[in-house]
């Protein structure tokens, strides 16, 4: 339901301030992509290839993909509040781990376990669609997401900066310093929006065949992972591209790599203005449409000859503004399309977009070999794409077919 109570900050009896969810909302994509412009001092570190050093990005991702499908049901059981809290103790303490480690294998043990951090995004999202309808809950989506948006706009440069001037552990500092800050903020202004499922935790897995019969369920979770899939192909792929084809440093790296944030907070923002009133299936074909447009339009210019590191981060921009206008009308369509497992939906929906992007990730790395250039991995984001698109337009097909939103 809408609430009108007014919000006082680090006051858990009202709703959550704007500066919680968005800190909530974005420390998963900063742990995920503060230390990459280090991945290769991080490999040498560790006397290892890329190729397993970027099994921390992919392993995460993986991680990520599994947890979700747990964390719908037990916040749906036990009450957002505490699973974020205990989510984000534990990441705190892989954090440690990970300052620790001596080597690759333990490294990746604690970077995966990192991964429980996933529950404050997950959550940050159904929170708000426990306090908002619909519409309203796209619009708040955005909002938030806008201004997580900063956060790989800003860490990857901020991480690379690091790197070069106090080694590759001064990112996992500042991931363990930003951790404590999540858990306090949460501890003192986060109080529980949602109504706790009186079904076990057996039979709220029963409930995923509810959602897996919903062909707008699967519409929307598409369009979200193929959308987002094109830029986990991104995360998988820019190092190597930054390092190998244009030769920059780590802090350059930092600088270039945040592109397509720059995107996804104007694409967020128009989420947050237009979507209540333009609707959540016309705001997430839009999104996937300028995806696949942006990937099109940088193969040409490869193919022409006119490649360069400009080039190719520039373009990237219209991979975050598209999945800015994707991601959170496709989100809130996944948690409206059945409102009493709206945890469940957004883990599951979560699962198979994170899902996706670790295969994908893993994919592009694989893919890019000395010599190959930029091009695989464009193709591969182009791909992902494009499926988007035709995910989009399904979902709009069907909705006018059933004759609206609700419809199944």
């Amino acid at each position: 339901m809408q609430t009108q109570t007014a919000v006082r900050f680090l006051d858990r009896t009202t709703p959550p301030h704007i500066v919680t969810l968005v800190l909530l909302a974005g420390m998963s994509a900063l742990v995920m992509n503060i230390f990459i412009p280090s991945l290769h001092a991080m490999a040498d570190w560790y006397g290892t290839d890329y190729g397993v050093m970027q099994l921390a990005v992919a392993g995460y991702l993986a991680m990520n993909a599994v947890l979700q499908l747990f964390i719908g049901p037990f916040s749906d059981r036990y009450g957002r509040r505490p699973v974020i809290l205990w989510g984000t103790a534990i990441f705190i303490l892989a954090t440690v781990g990970c300052l620790l480690a001596q080597d690759i294998t333990t490294f990746l043990v604690f970077r995966m376990i990192q991964s429980t951090i996933v529950v404050a995004m997950v959550l940050s999202r159904a929170v708000v669609r426990d306090l908002f309808p619909p519409d309203q809950a796209a619009s708040m989506i955005g909002y938030v997401t806008m201004g997580m948006s900063i956060v790989p706009m800003i860490a990857p440069a901020v991480g690379g900066a690091l790197s070069e001037m106090m080694g590759w552990h001064a990112t996992f500092w500042l991931m363990l310093v930003l951790g404590v800050l999540t858990f306090w903020l949460t501890w003192r202004d986060l109080g529980e929006t949602a109504a706790r499922s009186e079904l076990s935790i057996g039979r709220q897995f029963a409930e995923y065949p509810e959602l897996f019969r919903s062909p707008r369920f699967w519409g929307y979770a598409l369009a979200c992972a193929f959308s987002s899939g094109a830029f986990f192909s991104y995360v998988g792929g820019a190092s190597f591209v930054g390092t190998e084809v244009f030769g920059m440093s780590q802090s350059e790296l930092g600088l270039y790599f945040g592109a397509p944030a720059i995107g996804y907070a104007l694409g967020n923002f128009a989420s947050g203005r237009y979507s209540a009133r333009v609707g959540l299936n016309p705001m997430m074909l839009y999104g996937a449409l300028i995806v696949a447009g942006g990937m099109l339009a940088s193969i040409l210019f490869f193919l022409a000859g006119l490649g360069s590191a400009m080039v190719f981060f520039g373009f990237m921009t219209l991979v975050g503004l598209g999945n800015g206008l994707t991601i959170p009308n496709a989100t809130a369509g996944m948690l409206s399309v059945r409102p009493h497992l709206a945890g469940t939906a957004s883990g599951l929906g979560g699962a198979i977009m994170i899902g996706g992007g670790a295969a994908l990730s893993a994919l592009a790395g694989a893919m890019l070999q000395p010599g190959s250039g930029a091009m695989p991995l464009l193709l591969l984001m182009f791909l992902s794409a494009a499926l988007s698109v035709v995910a989009a337009a399904l979902v709009i097909v069907r909705a006018k077919r059933l004759g609206g939103l609700d419809a199944e």
